[in-house]
This record gives structure tokens, sequence and C-alpha cells, in this order.
């Protein structure tokens, strides 16, 4: 299938402005990605048209406003594989998915256990679990990465001891772009009997996911990096793990019973679900799961992968300019610094041109360190680019790296 960019722009109407006078091309999806006009409508007819609490009103505006919440939460289960939409939980993002896990799952670990992270983890797939093991007394362990900046598996195996219980590593690195063997990773963490979680904060508008095929335990991801609004994040979860763990929060919607003597909590999903839900956001993030469909994830993939390729050999003729992250199987981001200049001088006189990337640690500096650098440029690519903006990022790149010298 190939795709009709041109069409497929037109649904973006940021994508027409100007910065400084520039055409802007917008290279920071993995930070976050533009929102096609269906998502805004959907937003805007669910404040003017169907607007009120779910789950709590036998009203029709109530019924309609979690027919609408609800129907997004099945079609989450499907985009993913997932067996049942019971065990799709909305969340805050990416992040708070991991925190709800880390302190939740976490009630269930025992002073001694061990977690494995992995080098190239996002700091919220670090900080959570840092949180939990003070609190419990837990160790972690960290698998390396090999000269091309893949994890490596001979080391990763060697981890494991009867202590360890869970192995938390991202889907794909949102610095290297490296994609990760999660479905190998997994599988090594259910033969010594730990659990995975995978981030798949990076993945889940690029590639296809399926979260039975892999056999995840949790597999977290957020909306506002696939098209969808802000605010809104997924957590997958195998139903009988989710039994057993105890609420993250507690208040209304999450209850079945309350007295002043105790608590019954409510089935899944609403048992991780307390208080109002962005169910505004929620709903809209069913039209960006319907935008990449019917674009078709496989597609999507094939254009990013296309631009990876035409770009990153006409970056490297560029004196000075060092590319992070080289793994042959990897997705659609390029990290790069030019000499010895700071990122952010690149990154602002890049903006000057037009040109949105993102500079600093990316929120990954234990992956620095292990770099042997303080950060990186960034540019990430998405449905809406072009081999034409591929091309001004290079000339203006390259104008950046005289001006630097």
């Amino acid at each position: 299938m190939v795709l009709d960019i041109q069409s497929i722009r037109e649904q973006f109407p940021i994508l027409d402005r100007k910065v400084f006078g520039k055409p802007l091309i917008y290279l920071d999806n993995t930070a976050t990605t533009q929102t096609p006009r269906p998502v805004v409508d959907a937003i805007t007819d669910m404040y003017f048209n169907h607007k009120a609490n779910v789950h709590r009103g036998v009203h029709t505006l109530s019924q309609e406003a979690t027919a609408l919440l609800e129907e997004t939460r099945e079609a989450v289960a499907q985009f993913i594989g997932a067996d049942r939409k019971e065990d799709i939980i909305f969340t805050r993002g990416t992040t708070e998915s991991i925190n709800l896990v880390a302190a939740s799952y976490g009630q269930l670990l025992e002073e001694g256990d061990e977690i494995i992270l992995s080098a190239m983890e996002h700091h919220s797939n670090i900080v959570p679990w840092q949180l939990i093991a003070v609190r419990k007394g837990l160790k972690i362990n960290v698998i390396p990465m090999n000269d091309r900046c893949e994890l490596d598996m001979d080391a990763y195996r060697k981890l494991f001891t009867p202590k360890t219980k869970i192995v938390a590593v991202t889907h794909v690195s949102n610095v290297l772009g490296t994609i990760n063997p999660v479905k190998e990773i997994i599988a090594e963490a259910h033969r010594h009997g730990a659990v995975a979680l995978i981030d798949g904060a990076q993945a889940i508008a690029h590639m296809p996911v399926n979260v039975r095929e892999i056999d995840a335990d949790f597999y977290v991801f957020s909306s506002h990096k696939m098209y969808g609004p802000t605010g809104v994040g997924v957590l997958y979860g195998k139903e009988a793990i989710l039994e057993k763990m105890p609420p993250y929060q507690g208040g209304g919607e999450m209850i079945k019973k309350v007295s002043f003597q105790k608590t019954v909590f409510a089935g899944l999903p609403f048992k991780f679900e307390a208080g109002t839900p962005d169910f505004v956001g929620i709903a809209a993030f069913a039209k960006a799961i319907a935008f990449i469909k019917e674009a078709g994830i496989e597609a999507i993939g094939a254009h990013e992968e296309a631009l990876l390729n035409y770009v990153t050999p006409k970056l490297l003729e560029i004196p000075g300019l060092k590319i992070y992250g080289n793994a042959p199987h990897k997705s659609a981001v390029i990290s790069f610094l030019i000499g010895e200049s700071h990122p952010y001088d690149t990154g602002m006189l890049l903006d000057k041109l037009g040109i949105a990337v993102r500079t600093g640690h990316h929120c990954a500096q234990p992956l620095m360190d292990i770099l042997g650098i303080t950060g990186t440029v960034r540019a990430s690519f998405a449905i809406y680019n072009t081999v034409g903006e591929c091309d001004a990022l290079v000339a203006a790149t390259r104008r950046v790296a005289s001006m630097l010298g």
C-alpha cells in the first residue's frame, strides 16, 4: 500500500504554519506527534454534544459518554490484539502506566527480589522501579548494550537469578531507534518465572503490535505519540496478573462497596481507574486509532523506514556529524552531534530555519553516560514527513555545521 502523503498532510493544519518565516518541518515526533482534524473534531463534538461524567448516570448524556469511552477501550484491545477489553486500563500516559505497575505489582515483591531493566530505558521506566526498590529492598540489574547499540542478549540471560521477578524493557529506544527483540526478551523472562513489562511508547504508532503474539504481561503506551490527544495512556495487562495486584489509587469509580470498616473494590478494569477519567480525550483517541488503521500500520512503518534510509547517508556526508544508534533493526529516529557543538546550539539554529528537532538527554541520562555524551540532537519521523523535508533537514544541518565550525 502506497500512502497519499499530501492527502494525509492536509488533515494536519499545523503543518501549514511557518516558523521564523520558514515552512514548518516537524521532526519531533518521538516526543509527540501532531493531531489530525478527525481527532480534534471528536474532542469538539464531545464537549459540545456529549459531555457528562461516565459510568455514573442514567441520563442520556452520561450513557452516550460512557458508550464512547468503552468503544475506545474495545478499539484499543483490537488494535493490540488483547483478548478482552477489560484488560485495557486507561491512564494519563506511558509514565503513569509504568508507575501503576511498579507501585501495585511491586507490592507483591519481597525484600531481595530483583528487577531487570535495560541500558536504553527512558527515565519513566527507571525511576518508578527505583522508588519501589528503595521501599521494598529490591535490587535492579541492567542489560548492557553492544557496540551497535543493541541489547546484549547473552548478558541478559546471565542476569537472571531465582530472585528475578520482573523485566521492564523498552520496545524501541527513544534515543537510538533500536528495536529490541521483545518476544525473545519476554520468553526468557517467562522461562525464569518472571513477568515482563514492555514500554511500547515508541513502537505503537510505527509497527504492528500484538500483545498475545509477543506474550507480554504488561504493555504500555500513550495516545499523544500516535496522533491522539494528550493526557491519555494505556496499560494492557494479563487478567490473571491484574487480578492479583492491589489498587493503585483509591476513590470513586474503583469501588464496589464502601463502608468505614471496609472497601470492596470493583472488578477489572475499574479497579485501577479511580476518579473521573479524561473521557473526552479517551473518546477522541478512538479516532486516532482509526486514522492509523486507515493508513495501515505496515504502510506507515514502510514510509518511515524509507525516509530513514534516504536521509541517513546524506546526513553522514556532513563533516563532523556523528549518528548515535546504528542498529540494523531500528525505527525512524536519528540522534546526532556535529563535532564538539552543543546540541542546544544546533537545535536552536535549526529552529531558526523552520526545523523542529529535540535536543538534550531525552530523559535517558544513564544512556548518555554510557555513550559518553551529555545529549544529542534528535530528528524523528512520522507518517506526514516527506523526502523534501529530509532534503531540507540535510541542507539546514549542513549550513548549521558550517556556522558552528
